[in-house]
């Protein structure tokens, strides 16, 4: 090991010297807070409940009073709160101290928060940036665990160094609500996933096969030949081009397979909706004209009510 690996330079590791604060010392804000501690950022700590804040004072962070002195100790302050409406309820008493700080909004919501929240920022006279983490809290600090931000291009730039202390910092582009619209779709990929795992273990198990059993048919089964990620990738161009031959399997065969999944939930006593939703959503892709297309078609179905919809 070389001196230089053992006594990293300022020069090297830049980031070491750039004072943070965290406000919001949930288990996530505390995964942040501990791993900028780590990092050898100065560190000053609020929340609400300020007992939360002693394992971090323990470890050598500063705990601020109030909100204005947290935000004013730190040229940078990193929010990890229930919502939106909880960041005006906890930034608006700041008042003026927030003028010439940034703030990187860590919490969830919608696109549309979001947007309102850089209007908010701006009025302040106070940076802003919003973004999203996508792991658990034990692998925050790791280099490659994923953090997706989205807004001020110069905001991201100035304080990237800082960022990529708690992970792996992507820049989604300038629309301050893009970090949130991915975090919502990823979520909702996640959640469809699991119900269709949890519905088709329920409907094996209405024949007392057991979770385990069918799952390791399941998985060697779906993961490498349904939903890998390489056949994403290799479908993804076919819905930009709206490109959906059905030379190997049309909508019309599709509806007739979710037909047999919709009875034979119903006869096992296996709760329907799901099945049933599914059906609907194609039986309204062929009464469009998508009936000699393939499944990808739906696309267009899920654009066209995305489309409807948009305020």
């Amino acid at each position: 090991m070389t001196t230089k690996q053992r006594m990293p330079s300022k020069q090297s590791t830049p980031q070491l010297s750039n004072p943070v604060t965290v406000v919001g010392l949930g288990p996530m804000g505390l995964a942040l807070a501990e791993a900028l501690l780590r990092r050898g950022h100065p560190l000053t700590v609020w929340n609400r409940t300020p007992e939360k804040t002693d394992s971090l004072v323990a470890q050598g962070a500063r705990r601020a009073a109030t909100v204005a002195e947290a935000v004013s100790a730190s040229p940078l302050t990193v929010m990890c709160l229930k919502d939106y409406d909880t960041l005006y309820e906890v930034f608006d008493p700041a008042g003026e101290a927030l003028a010439g700080h940034t703030l990187v909004n860590l919490s969830s919501g919608t696109p549309n928060e979001a947007r309102t929240a850089v209007s908010w920022a701006d009025e302040h006279g106070l940076g802003y940036l919003d973004g999203v983490i996508m792991v658990p809290p034990p692998l925050v600090g790791h280099p490659d665990s994923v953090f997706l931000y989205s807004g001020s291009q110069d905001v991201f730039d100035e304080h990237r160094a800082t960022l990529a202390t708690m992970g792996d910092p992507r820049h989604l582009g300038p629309d301050p609500g893009l970090a949130v619209l991915y975090n919502t779709a990823l979520l909702e990929m996640m959640y469809t996933t699991m119900n269709g795992w949890l519905h088709a273990t329920a409907l094996v198990g209405s024949a007392n096969v057991s979770a385990v059993e069918f799952t390791e048919l399941a998985a060697g089964w779906f993961m490498p030949t349904v939903l890998s990620p390489a056949s994403f990738i290799e479908q993804a161009p076919d819905l930009d081009q709206a490109h959906y031959p059905g030379d190997l399997g049309t909508m019309e065969m599709n509806r007739n397979a979710l037909d047999h999944v919709l009875r034979t939930s119903q006869e096992q006593g296996v709760h329907p909706d799901q099945p049933r939703q599914l059906k609907e959503i194609v039986d309204q892709a062929i009464t469009e004209g998508h009936g000699g297309r393939n499944y990808l078609a739906l696309f267009e179905i899920f654009k066209k009510a995305t489309q409807t919809q948009r305020p």
